[in-house]
Formats: structure tokens, sequence, C-alpha cells
């Protein structure tokens, strides 16, 4: 009787474990084809793509059929330049100063589920509080919905730098002197320090600010503020510890020492001149542009008193820039990977970089390839993600209408999957 009943427990358990799910797509942009394939079944089993079969299929009774005849489905969308933390306003500043770990928290946890369901099922957190890593860890326990996160835990930068938080107040205002701890360091030495410590609280890879940025309060970002020792002690530290390394560089020069320095990814870029994309191009370098941010901060600045005057001013110069240095690079063969900067614009509208993408001059299908194959490739997972393709993660979605046609479909996202799991 025992021995019945196991047998019986076997072959339920077994058949549950094997049970398919069938996805049969109208039209399958793969990441992989420079065309749309019509009429094709995704067989997914757990976690994972199984099969990519002509037609439509259904498999076994047992098993599950989505049925997207109608749709235009992909690989699931990365986003490489994310803060999840935080979201732009007139109230950000004062935030920073009110805000504790567990309200930075619960509205990461908000932000993280809308970028989700705008398609979006990896992303490269690019710098916070550190509450990033909780984050991570508790989309990866199931805890929370939201993509799949890299983050690089909390920036570094040197002193008076972009993550210099104390820039622009007195002295006395904060109760230490921001260090390597807090993601400011200055020499070698201090770099290596900040590493290791990025690493040793969970930080999947490093960031740093070779310049100064747009939303902190020095009077000019665009000049070099990393030596070229500096940002590789960065790099070599950082590859010793198995990450890499992403640079948020604006002013020309600062790009060129990142790029000599060995950095994976040019972050912005905005002031990117014809030697840094000769010298992009020949490292292997990657440039995210963040267009939306750029349109984004530019448009804040023209609002009476959402920016303090010092940030309205570079908001300005800097936000109408991005596009136009993105089409040049795009021209030169800079390789490009998709990100928003999402935070500094409103959550879950990461869809419009495509659009700014396409009005620069890049056709719809590479533009959806740098959200896909090229971004996984930034992140070193093509072997897991970007594609639809047998034995990687099974992130597929959906929209509405035909993005090769009209890339402003993109925001119709009609369909989540990550890892299996349908989100809605």
């Amino acid at each position: 009787m025992n021995k019945f009943y196991l047998i019986l427990f076997t072959f339920f358990a077994s058949s549950a474990f094997a049970q398919k799910t069938y996805i049969q797509c109208g039209k399958l942009i793969d990441g992989n084809l420079k065309t749309a394939l019509t009429e094709v079944t995704i067989v997914v089993e757990g976690k994972l793509i199984t099969d990519i079969q002509k037609g439509y299929t259904t498999g076994g009774s047992a098993d599950k059929v989505i049925d997207l005849k109608t749709k235009t489905v992909m690989p699931g969308l990365i986003d490489c330049h994310v803060h999840l933390e935080s979201q732009g306003s007139k109230t950000s500043m004062m935030e920073g100063f009110t805000f504790t770990d567990a309200d930075i928290a619960y509205h990461a946890a908000v932000y993280a589920k809308r970028t989700l369901m705008a398609g979006f099922t990896t992303v490269r957190d690019l710098g916070g509080s550190g509450v990033n890593i909780s984050l991570r860890k508790a989309i990866k326990q199931g805890l929370v919905d939201g993509p799949r996160v890299i983050t690089a835990g909390r920036a570094i930068s040197g002193s008076g730098g972009h993550m210099d938080g104390s820039v622009g107040f007195r002295d006395d205002v904060f109760n230490h002197k921001l260090g390597p701890d807090d993601g400011v360091a200055d020499g070698k030495d201090e770099m290596i320090k900040a590493v290791r410590l990025q690493f040793k609280r969970g930080s999947d890879l490093i960031k740093i600010a070779s310049t100064g940025g747009v939303l902190d309060l020095s009077e000019d970002g665009s000049g070099a503020q990393m030596s070229i020792e500096e940002i590789k002690a960065v790099v070599e530290t950082a590859k010793d510890y198995g990450m890499r390394v992403a640079c948020h560089a604006h002013g020309a020069e600062g790009i060129r020492r990142a790029i000599l320095g060995g950095v994976t990814s040019i972050e912005h870029g905005t002031f990117m001149n014809d030697e840094d994309m000769e010298l992009a191009k020949k490292y292997g370098t990657y440039l995210v542009p963040t267009i939306i941010a750029g349109k984004s901060v530019a448009d804040s600045a023209k609002i009476p008193g959402f920016f303090p005057p010092v940030i309205a001013r570079k908001a300005t110069e800097v936000g109408t820039q991005i596009q136009n240095t993105f089409a040049r690079a795009y021209k030169a063969g800079v390789k490009i990977a998709f990100g928003t900067d999402a935070g500094v614009y409103a959550h879950g509208k990461n869809y419009m970089e495509f659009q700014y993408m396409v009005e620069a001059g890049m056709p719809p299908m590479e533009a959806i390839k740098a959200a896909t194959t090229s971004a996984a490739d930034l992140l070193g997972m093509s072997d897991k993600i970007g594609s639809i393709s047998k034995g990687k993660f099974a992130d597929i979605i959906a929209v509405d209408g035909d993005p090769l046609q009209d890339i402003k479909t993109m925001k119709n996202i009609t369909f989540v999957m990550k890892e299996g799991k349908t989100y809605n």
C-alpha cells in the first residue's frame, strides 16, 4: 500500500514538474535576427526557454497555452542605468535629509514594480544609499515584485565630486567628513578601499564619476575629476573582485581618462568628442546615453523653483546636448546600450528612450537590440538574458502593435514574464 502511494505521488509530482507553457506569438522579435518572425511558439519549462517552434503549437493536455497571436513578442527589456531608490521632484533635495532607509525602501518597492510592468525585466541600478542591495535581495527572494537588479550599491567619486553630498553646504552640516565609506575617495589607496567596501556590502559592479554632474550643487560638472591612475586603480581592483565598472562622465577629458582607465561603459557622455568616440571604439567601451534624463531635467529647469539656480543652469546646458551626442556616437560606430537614468524622471516611462533614440537616427530594431542583446553583453549576461533563445531565462514581454513600424508602441506593454512567471 505504501509503495502504491509512493508511485502515485511520484507520478503526479513528475507530471506537475513537466508542465510546459506554450506562448503563441503573432510576431516575434527574438533579439538575434534583423527581422521579426511570424507565427512562432515559445516553449517555457520552469524558469527557462526550452524551445522555439514554427507555427502555433499547444503541447499536451496538461500544458498551458498563452495566446499572444495579436501581439509583438520580444525579450524582456534591460535598462542599464536606473536609480530605483528615488524619483526626481521639487522635494528631492529635502528628502535626502528627511527620508530614513525604511522610507526609501517603501518607495523603491513601488518603483521596482512599475519598472517591471513597463517591460523591463532586468535593470542595472547605478547608485543609491545601499537600500538598492536590499531591494535586489527582496526581489530575488520573491518578497517584492520587480526586475532582476544588478546594482552598484553606492557610487564613488572624489571629494567635491558628483557623489560628495556635502558640496554646496557648510562644513559643519554633516556629522563627519565623508570618505570611502560614503563613496567619497581621493587617491589610489582610497579608491581601492572604496571598491572593496562596495564588494563587501554586496554590490554587483562599481560605478564611479570621473566628472561632476547636473543634479549636484557644484558650479561646473564638465571638468575631469579623477586621474587616469585613480580610475585604473578602481578598474583593476574591481576586476580582481569579478566586477565591471560604469563611469558617469559628461566632459570630454573625463570621458577620455575613463576609457583609457578601462571602464566598461560611459554613462551620459554629454560632451564626448571625436577623439573620445575613436577611443571608445578602440577599447570596446559602451556608451549608455540616457537621453530621456537630459530632456527631463532640461524641461524641469524651465519650472520656477524646481531646481536651485546652479542646477537649473547645468540642466539647461547638459540636457539639450545628450541626444545630439548620441546621434554622432551612433553614426561613428560606438557601441550603444540602452539606459535611461530612471529616477531622474518618473519610473515606468523608460520606453520614451526608444523614441528619442529613433528620433536621433537609430532604426527601431537596433534600438530594441540596444535594450536586449547589447545590454546583456554590457552586463556580461548574454548567456542568460537578452534574446529569445533555448536555455536562457524566460524573460518575455509583448506589446500591442508593431514597434518596428511605430516605436511608440513600446509604451503599450500588455504581457510581462520574468523567469517563467507572469506578472499583472
